[in-house]
């Protein structure tokens, strides 16, 4: 994938930063991506991602699988009766929100974004799904960040769940 760039110290000093504008401005390689991820698995009734880079990927696999999209948002975004959850990032501290309404039990939940660090915007999304009562089905990240290892936090909080990660950076 030599369509992501890398940014040293952004967007604070000792963050190298993975931009992936030269890959959404290329067509092709974009197609091929959402691809991939929307056939990595058949499972899911929804598609949700998280505010913004996560929009961008779970919007166009929903679109591709003809599914719904949930966005999951910064917190006072959505204009309906929302669940919330605060998390740890990389470089700070965040809070998520759904729609309490999104979706439902039985519904199965692919969530997907851009990256996967730490792993709390992840294990946050996760919960809130959980909130609605469906299920999270899988998470798809285009890139993984090892050396944070976001996945084996994700997996000590939820020990089954199904993690798939197009390009894995050490």
């Amino acid at each position: 994938m030599g369509l992501i760039r890398e940014i040293p110290d952004f967007p604070k000093n000792g963050i190298l930063f993975q931009d992936i504008t030269p890959l959404l401005s290329n067509a092709q390689a974009f197609n091929v991506v959402i691809s991939h991820m929307a056939n990595s698995s058949s499972e899911f009734d929804y598609v949700a991602g998280m505010e913004a880079r996560g929009f961008i990927f779970a919007a166009s696999i929903a679109n591709q699988s003809n599914r719904g999209f949930i966005p999951i948002r910064k917190s006072g975004k959505l204009p309906a009766e929302t669940h919330s959850e605060t998390y740890n990032l990389e470089y700070g501290a965040d809070t998520l929100e759904i729609h309490k309404d999104a979706c439902a039990a039985p519904s199965q939940v692919l969530i997907v974004d851009d990256v996967l660090a730490t792993g709390g915007t992840a294990c946050a999304a996760i919960r809130l799904i959980e909130k609605t009562g469906a299920t999270v089905q899988k998470l798809v990240f285009l890139l993984e960040l090892e050396e944070l290892k976001g996945r084996g936090k994700i997996l000590q909080q939820f020990p089954h769940m199904d993690i798939e990660s197009l390009k894995k950076i050490q």
